[in-house]
């Protein structure tokens, strides 16, 4: 099996891609702050779709604490 994540990835190959542990992938999954897709029983995530939220999660954070 190849090991080269491909334009559709597992909740495993998702979590290795962003470095956290599946456990909490599956939370924000289920809190919906991830965009997925169930097929079947398993959850499926576009890598565009990941790579997009990824870069609009990063704009919407304070630049400082000081705006509290």
């Amino acid at each position: 099996m190849d090991k080269k994540p491909g334009d559709v990835l597992t909740i495993e190959e998702l979590s290795i891609y962003l470095k956290i542990p599946k456990s909490t992938l599956y939370k924000l999954v289920r809190e919906g702050k991830v965009p997925s897709q169930k097929v079947g029983r398993h959850w499926r995530f576009r890598k565009k779709a990941i790579d997009r939220w990824l870069d609009e999660t990063r704009a919407e954070e304070p630049d400082t604490k000081e705006e509290q």
